[in-house]
């Protein structure tokens, strides 16, 4: 039987409340019944359900060399989740303050079909289908027993606090990824009786919000994947055109890999008829929304470069379908099975960019730069991103309204966060301004 389509059998037992989030080793393999699952509530509850879901697996992984907090973290991710797909049907980029003090009354006095009275995993070999399936025994709250009678339910303000700060620290990160401009989790925090003296700690605020390469870090990772192209073409000749194409146009790895309903083309860079100048176009990006995007000169001779290397014709023509990431070798498994000639999804460009990061980062610690290593290895595909924003704001000079018309951002005021200046530039800006524009001039 397919994995993509879990039977009649495996769905009917399926717990109240499903278990979103496998083991790590297992999560990026995908599940088929919480595939299906997530799919039924995009189509009839929450529009931006898959979006969110795919932001929480991406958060997640980010946490998997530490396993208490990856198991911390998917448990509340689950219950939360639930909570607003099944409960409230309400997009988390909607929830405020208020809406979010429900779910803490919701946790306070949970369903009683959703507590346990024993730890169980979350998921099990389904025998008929040699998968893994959410474990119908499995609740996301976990009562007590005294003296083997189950007790009511109860939680602890400490428990609360936990749970609010693992939420602020996911908020942080869909700030970070331009889903959301609030974290109503910490706001919570900050008042009233979750207010805790640890928060800062905890939230990680002291944290730079916008994770970029410096001008040096950026240097050493174009440099390596030029290094790497030039060293072995076959390999690498697309690593260089992916992270071009990322910092030139500012892309979410979304945006340039497969996902159902999506397949990136080399006719997504177009033409303009009547100017000449070229654009890459977006189709479908965060909230359903496109852009089209201006192509640089360096982007335009990288393209003629990489299509070179594929055998292709220097610029795509018109409605061009080659893709524009294709394998190195066929698919062993799944509907891409067999083929070489499909595009690459978002895991396999993860690893991909993780794998030139970690490259670059030991050639910039062999040169003497430690702390910048240090820190190029916290860097994430997203990262990119913010490198490229940054760096034509603070170094090209580029109008803070054509970065943002690139970006896609809804509000110039997301663009002006990408604005560096320090305290020494601004003295030095504000130190010769004169009182009176027109002191001294002829009457």
């Amino acid at each position: 039987m397919s994995a993509s389509k879990p039977s009649l059998s495996a769905l009917s037992e399926l717990p109240p409340a499903i278990p979103l989030f496998d083991a790590v080793q297992y999560l990026e393999e995908g599940n088929a019944c919480i595939n299906q699952y997530i799919a039924n509530v995009t189509l009839h509850k929450v529009a931006d359900a898959a979006l969110i879901y795919e932001h929480a697996v991406d958060w997640l992984l980010e946490q998997k060399f530490s396993e208490n907090n990856y198991k911390t973290y998917r448990s509340e991710l689950t219950t939360f989740l639930h909570w607003c797909f099944d409960a409230e049907e309400v997009s988390v980029a909607d929830i405020t303050r208020r809406v979010l003090m429900r779910y803490i009354d919701y946790c306070t006095q949970p369903p009683k079909d959703l507590v346990a009275y024993r730890n169980v995993a979350q998921f099990v070999i389904d025998k008929e289908l040699d998968e893994r399936v959410p474990n119908p025994q499995w609740r996301p709250f976990l009562g007590k027993k005294q003296d083997g009678v189950e007790q009511p339910y109860r939680i602890t303000d400490k428990a609360l606090k936990t749970k609010l700060a693992i939420l602020s620290a996911f908020f942080a990160y869909l700030i970070n990824e331009e889903y959301t401009e609030r974290n109503p989790a910490m706001m919570l925090m900050k008042n009233g009786r979750f207010k805790s003296g640890s928060q800062s700690m905890v939230m990680r605020e002291d944290d730079e919000e916008i994770r970029a390469f410096t001008e040096l870090q950026w240097s050493y990772v174009i440099s390596t994947a030029r290094s790497l192209a030039n060293k072995d073409p076959e390999q690498h000749e697309r690593t260089l055109f992916l992270i071009t194409l990322m910092y030139s146009c500012y892309l979410r790895i979304s945006e340039a890999a497969a996902r159902p309903g999506f397949s990136p083309m080399m006719g997504q860079f177009r033409r303009d008829s009547k100017t000449g100048v070229w654009g890459f176009h977006i189709p479908r990006s965060k909230g359903g929304k496109r852009r089209t995007v201006a192509v640089s000169n360096q982007l335009l001779k990288a393209l003629k470069r990489y299509r070179r290397h594929l055998g292709l014709p220097p610029l795509p023509t018109p409605n061009e379908e080659a893709p524009l990431f294709i394998r190195h070798r066929a698919a062993g498994r799944g509907r891409d099975s067999g083929l070489i000639n499909a595009n690459l999804g978002i895991r396999q460009l993860r690893e991909e960019l993780n794998m030139l990061f970690a490259l670059a980062a030991e050639a910039i610690e062999r040169d003497g730069f430690e702390q910048d290593a240090q820190e190029m290895r916290q860097m994430t595909p997203h990262s990119i991103r913010h490198t490229g924003i940054s760096h034509d704001i603070n170094l090209n000079q580029r109008p803070l309204s054509h970065v943002q018309a690139d970006a896609g951002h809804d509000s110039i005021d997301t663009t002006s966060q990408y604005l560096h200046t320090s305290r020494v530039e601004r003295h030095e800006s504000a130190a010769a301004k004169p009182l009176d524009h027109l002191e001294g001039a002829a009457p």
